[in-house]
């Protein structure tokens, strides 16, 4: 194998925007997060659903044909 040719490894402190910080090791000397598991609304339990009844049906309205019927002959 040749020396020198792979990239330092360093132990590195991982920081959020939240302030939420956690150790790993990387090739990296410093990340900096925008979101990260402490604050992300999917592991947080706060996430938003989406009201997709409504948008079915806007859809429905606009187009004016469902999946449920059959489409006409020509």
């Amino acid at each position: 194998m040749k020396e020198g040719i792979h990239p330092k490894y360093y132990k590195v402190l991982v920081t959020c925007a939240c302030g939420n910080q956690f150790e790993t090791r990387s090739t990296k000397a410093e990340i900096r997060l925008e979101i990260c598991s402490g604050c992300h609304p999917f592991f947080t339990g706060k996430q938003k659903l989406v009201d997709t009844a409504g948008r079915i049906e806007r859809f429905q309205k606009k187009y004016g044909r469902t999946g449920t019927q059959p489409r006409h002959a020509r």
